[in-house]
């Protein structure tokens, strides 16, 4: 039995049927034909969005109605006001909670076909010496002392004064040699 090549692998054997240059005149007519129904879309939505504000507001006709009349008028408009407002509001609400479904659904289908998934991490408590010998494999032998490169720091104690008799302080400090040693003191 003879087996041909080139029917074992049909990727090899086409030809592009069209050549480049037809290949690009035919994507400028689709991308022309495209740009056309897009501005034809945007037409119809216009059309369409006119229609409709003709269809739900009626001209006013404002002309030979007293004060009162007026009044109730603006009322009544301002009431529809709120009542589209709120449907804005509403409608704002679902558009940008569908948005946030989208977005999640999006990232749900790139987790199923992407090959990695991010696995849900559980916290584990282990010491340094048991990670670097994870990390480290056999290699890991000596332990280390994380504590001896850290600083040290003294405190310094507080100077204490020594509790005397009150007495002694004050024959100490009268006369003249008294009133020196203060001066000095507060000279320091």
């Amino acid at each position: 039995m003879y087996l041909n090549y080139e029917s074992s692998f049909p990727l090899l054997q086409k030809k592009p049927k069209y050549s480049a240059t037809r290949r690009l005149h035919l994507k400028i007519r689709l991308l022309a034909v495209a740009a056309q129904m897009l501005q034809e879309e945007k037409e119809r939505n216009v059309k369409e969005r006119e229609e409709a504000l003709a269809e739900r507001i009626s001209p006013l006709n404002l002309s030979g109605l007293s004060a009162q009349e007026l009044v109730d008028l603006c009322k009544g408009l301002h009431h529809k006001i709120d009542l589209v407002d709120e449907e804005r509001y509403d409608i704002g609400l679902k558009v940008s909670k569908n948005d946030m479904e989208i977005d999640n659904m999006k990232l749900k289908i790139t987790e199923m076909q992407s090959k990695f998934k991010k696995p849900n991490l559980k916290r584990v408590k282990i010491s340094a010496e048991a990670m670097l010998s994870v990390l480290l494999g056999s290699k890991h032998k000596e332990s280390f002392d994380f504590k001896a490169n850290l600083k040290t720091v003294k405190k310094e104690e507080e100077k204490k004064e020594e509790v005397t008799d009150w007495r002694k302080n004050v024959e100490a400090m009268s006369g003249m040699e008294g009133r020196k040693k203060l001066f000095d003191a507060s000279g320091n």
